[in-house]
């Protein structure tokens, strides 16, 4: 394509949003005008659908829930005037909960005050929290926020150090819909001991962020704790950033939390218009399906060029992800679904993968975000005529180039500066470009069967562990691994035997050892040793 044709593309296929000063570019999506006509009828039915959505259909029928992230925005949309009293007024408790911290009303003890925030979720409950706080948390924040996102004990113990001294002065948020969430619940269980070994009363610190009367809330009710906030059912984790999840601990920071609120808010409305080329979540969803062939063909590569975007890449692998991963369509038909979504930012990967995406395996399409505003004040000259930020722009308009001319397709979002505002919008717009493409797949976007399949393995293994060490305590002697295996009833899952005896060996666990040769694991004895 000549240079004058390219131009035409890009201009006949840039979308621009005025209030939001938002750029879209597909116009180096390879597509022809033949395909846009051909899905013209899916996205009909696609716009249709996003629309039964907001108005209370039944999305998930597994649970037999209602899907309303987008009335956590706009509770006028909310299919009645219970819902929408529940939005505006959990809203307003986090503002006033917040401002009663900032100002020192709320304090664990007389003598101290809170300074830090340790937010202890995983998933959903996560990884919005941890993208807004990487993206707006302003140099001066209210009060520094810190993450256990996982069971692992190092990691627990990394984050607890950092606050060994300033757990006095520490808020802590126990995020969980159920309060039943193993990783959450241990990270809940461990903090816990943190406070009762420095003789600090934990329930003066801790706030639940749960479903109304799960066993999170009772918790929290029984024991006193500060405050309890909603999770409402109609709203997964994945799609939770604008529920008290993701606000809380935005506002605790300082975050102007009704500007990302607003930001999403102008993007709903931009993308509810049910013409293609005028809804840029449309847009993406038609680029998506495109570069993948409608069956995720090819992985979406998260590119931007701002380093406090870095985590964006790894919010966007869960919402793409567990949305449309998926074995089932709504048929009932096989067709394993999904994108794969990784990235990282420029121009750090100009010197770490871009290698492989300019010149190996064409197996993805890339997603360039670039933030026009460099910094806020003057940029000084790095050399003559150039700053930072114009290599910055000069890398990223050089790979889009430089990929383009090698047959790899990519997308190009521009936003004016990372703002509340903006970054409200790039959840909303990534929010419906997911539906919109779910439906154009046919699949449900908002339940996760593989996940709860995870969830209950995970729970069969320790059942297992269980038998095991009972099995070994009764026993009173040294068995060998098949042995063992016999005597709790699980030889049909020997491997995992090994594996939970190894672990639990390795760690001291009930004086656990294994003797023998670890190459020839059938020949292994177990034993239990008091000393």
């Amino acid at each position: 394509m000549d240079a004058a044709t390219l131009w035409q593309r890009y201009q006949d296929w840039l979308y621009y949003h005025g209030e939001l000063g938002f750029y879209l570019d597909i116009s180096r999506m390879r597509f022809p005008e033949a395909f846009v006509q051909e899905m013209q009828p899916k996205f009909a039915q696609a716009f249709q659908a996003m629309t039964q959505l907001e108005q209370g259909a039944i999305a998930n029928p597994d649970e037999n829930r209602m899907v309303g992230h987008y009335w956590l925005r706009n509770p006028e949309l909310a299919p009645n005037a219970a819902i929408k009293a529940e939005i505006t007024d959990t809203l307003e408790q986090i503002l006033t909960f917040s401002q009663q911290i900032h100002r020192g009303e709320l304090r664990p003890s007389p003598h101290h005050h809170f300074t830090e925030v340790l937010s202890v979720g995983i998933g959903g409950s996560a990884l919005g929290p941890e993208f807004v706080a990487a993206a707006l948390a302003p140099y001066d924040a209210a009060m520094e926020l810190h993450f256990i996102d996982n069971t692992d004990p190092e990691g627990i113990d990394r984050t607890l150090h950092q606050l060994q001294s300033k757990l006095a002065n520490t808020l802590v948020l126990i995020i969980s819909k159920s309060g039943g969430t193993p990783e959450t619940r241990n990270g809940m269980i461990e903090v816990k001991q943190a406070f009762a070994s420095q003789g600090l009363d934990f329930s003066r610190h801790a706030v639940a962020i749960t479903g109304v009367d799960s066993l999170l809330d009772k918790t929290a009710k029984s024991e006193g704790w500060l405050a309890t906030f909603p999770m409402f059912d109609w709203v997964g984790g994945r799609t939770s950033q604008m529920s008290a999840v993701g606000l809380l601990p935005a506002a605790l920071q300082g975050i102007d939390i009704q500007q990302i609120l607003e930001g999403a808010k102008i993007m709903d409305d931009a993308t509810r218009i049910p013409q293609l080329r005028e809804n840029p979540a449309a847009l993406l969803a038609l680029s998506w399906h495109y570069a993948g062939k409608g069956k995720g063909e090819r992985d979406m590569v998260i590119l931007p060029y701002k380093d406090s975007l870095l985590l964006f890449s790894r919010y966007l692998q869960q919402l793409v992800m567990e949305s449309l991963g998926k074995e089932k369509d709504l048929d009932g038909n096989t067709v394993y679904q999904g994108i794969a979504v990784y990235g990282n930012k420029g121009s750090t990967d100009q010197h770490a993968y871009v290698q492989q995406l300019r010149d190996g395996v064409p197996n993805f399409f890339m997603t360039f975000i670039e933030v026009l505003l460099d910094r806020t004040g003057t940029s000084p000259e790095v050399e003559p005529g150039a700053t930072s930020g114009d290599y910055l722009s000069g890398l990223l308009l050089g790979t889009r180039q430089a990929l383009y001319e090698n047959q790899r397709d990519s997308i190009t979002i521009t936003i004016p500066q990372v703002t509340p505002r903006t970054v409200g919008a790039l959840i909303a717009l990534y929010d419906r470009a997911v539906g919109i493409y779910a439906s154009l797949v046919n699949v449900n976007a908002y339940h996760q069967p593989g996940v709860e399949a995870g969830k209950k393995a995970a729970a069969t293994v320790l059942d297992i562990q269980k038998r095991l060490v009972e099995a070994l305590k009764s026993s009173g002697s040294s068995l060998s691994l098949p042995e063992l295996a016999q005597m709790a009833n699980a030889y049909d899952q020997i491997e995992t035997v090994y594996q939970i005896l190894r672990h639990l060996a390795a760690n001291r666990r009930y004086g656990i050892y294994l003797e023998g040769n670890p190459a020839q694991p059938s020949s292994l004895k177990v034993s239990i040793r008091n000393s």
